[in-house]
């Protein structure tokens, strides 16, 4: 647009804003071809320009196919020059079309030196992506208009383009090691200065946390399990015991639950009042007091929600952005994956999209340098197979997309035998109220089981020392309790937490 000035009478002017009429695309005619001419001189400048310049980045179309055929030599380890881009361009049929021999040669004979080719090839590069954005702004403007075009779809669609654009394009240098390897001895140094000697951020639970040494930063960790297993009561009790124990700002991003349900199972977990009461609120005179005594320590929590239905990755990365820079978020976890999408771009298949889901999420723990915690579901392959051992979830389960298991840098899986009506393990111990945490891969560190206990009536996730500790604290309150406590398990290095339900109350 341009502005114009106009007098409007008694010597007033007024700024009036018209279309500007005719515009050329942003090129760089000289450069193409003094990259096209260099490259057919120096022998490795192929290899300078390779990760910059794709043929779609010229804006000639004959420079774009001569581009093409100095593609095709060079994979095919054959060498550049003028007279084998002449031979293969006459191979693909397009000799005449880019000017004949007379065009190569006038494009060799345009050029000193190659001296400049990476700095060239970087400005071809900027004003193809200047193209790009002209048209796909052109392509949203246009759709605009259309009324018949719901605005939100339309956002979520110029959102995934633009996505799509930006990662076209984003190449990061590559780093001399050095300054790598002063920042890996100061992550060392913060762990030798904390007591547990944990460098990632602690989950309260302490045998996963010496196995992980804390969730690291820039680590996609995927928690899978069937449902009712307790997805969602893990993750709540983890972001509970980072928020209020450790201080640590935490976001949970729910597309299954709204907001208020979360909290209510916040208060259920840390104020241990059944589930059921809370909904109904049918309360006795002492859980009123427990309520109120124990719901201060979610007050001021840094826990952050969000329960927007259906969200997308395009979403996800501008909330999670805003997140980190403001309140300085410190770990994401989503519940869960399966019900997010990639709004905006196109798919062959679900399987392609949950792959793009699962690649961006870990583009964006590499981005934000936290950990991104997503929830999945396993499929039914689980429930088909036989055996207390056959009940234990595998890698080959992960549902949708095996995608998800490749960007994952740890693999964890719930399991809980009560469910499958296992109650004893094969040294006849009490499998009652218990739940493995099964870490299948770990990308950095060991794999193996961690066991805690699980208090159903609560959606509770607990240490097991925790767990007899209160144990010992309540039986000495209650001598005269008339029904039994549940079993207490031998105390391994690794396992679960407490109840007598199998299902997860809500």
């Amino acid at each position: 647009m341009a502005e114009r000035i106009g007098n409007i009478g008694r010597g007033k002017q007024k700024t009036v804003v018209v279309p500007d009429m005719g515009r050329l695309q942003p090129q760089a005619r000289e450069l193409e071809e003094a990259v096209l001419g260099a490259l057919m001189l120096e022998k490795d400048a192929y290899s300078i320009v390779s990760e910059i310049l794709k043929p779609e980045c010229f804006y000639e179309k004959s420079h774009e196919m001569i581009y093409s055929a100095i593609v095709d030599l060079a994979l095919s380890q054959r060498p550049v020059d003028m007279l084998t881009v002449t031979e293969q361009l006459k191979k693909r049929g397009e000799l005449d079309l880019v000017g004949g021999p007379f065009y190569i040669t006038q494009l060799t004979s345009k050029v000193a030196s190659s001296a400049h080719i990476e700095y060239h090839a970087r400005i071809i590069a900027q004003k193809y992506l200047a193209r790009e954005l002209i048209s796909f702004t052109a392509m949203i403007q246009g759709k605009a208009f259309d009324e018949t075009i719901d605005v939100e779809d339309l956002m979520q669609e110029a959102e995934g383009k633009l996505f799509e654009i930006s990662q076209r394009n984003v190449k990061k240098d590559v780093t001399q090691i050095n300054p790598v390897i002063k920042d890996a001895m100061v992550m060392l140094q913060k762990a030798a200065n904390q007591k547990e000697g944990l460098s990632g951020v602690r989950t309260g639970f302490d045998g996963l946390d010496k196995m992980t040494s804390g969730w690291q930063k820039s680590d996609l960790i995927i928690i899978a399990a069937r449902p009712a297993m307790g997805k969602t009561a893990f993750v709540l009790s983890m972001a509970k015991n980072m928020a209020v124990n450790f201080n640590t700002p935490v976001a949970l991003f729910s597309l299954e639950m709204s907001n208020v349900q979360l909290v209510n199972r916040l208060i259920v977990n840390v104020c241990e009042i059944p589930g059921d009461k809370i909904k109904r609120g049918n309360l006795e005179s002492y859980e009123w007091e427990q309520l109120d005594f124990k719901i201060k320590e979610l007050y001021d929590a840094p826990i952050y929600v969000d329960d927007t239905p259906s969200l997308s990755v395009f979403e996800l990365r501008t909330k999670a952005r805003r997140l980190v820079r403001e309140h300085g978020i410190s770990c994401i976890i989503i519940d869960y994956l399966q019900l997010m999408n990639a709004s905006g771009m196109s798919f062959g298949s679900r399987e392609q999209e949950v792959s793009t889901i699962s690649r961006s999420l870990k583009g964006l723990a590499k981005e934000l340098d936290i950990p991104i915690i997503a929830l999945s579901q396993l499929n039914r392959g689980v429930e088909s197979r036989q055996g207390a051992e056959g009940k234990r979830p595998q890698l080959a389960d992960l549902r949708e997309s095996g995608a998800i298991e490749q960007d994952a840098d740890m693999v964890c899986f719930i399991h809980r035998p009560e469910y499958y009506k296992i109650t004893e393990d094969e040294r006849g111990n009490s499998l009652i109220g218990l739940a493995e945490i099964i870490i299948a891969k770990h990308r950095n560190g060991a794999t193996g089981d961690v066991r805690l206990r699980f208090k159903s009536d609560f959606a509770k996730f607990m240490n097991i020392d925790e767990d007899i500790a209160v144990r010992e604290f309540t039986s000495g309150m209650n001598a005269n309790h008339s029904e039994p406590l549940p079993p207490i398990p031998p105390s391994g290095v690794d396992f679960l937490q407490q109840g007598s339900s199998n299902e997860v109350p809500f």
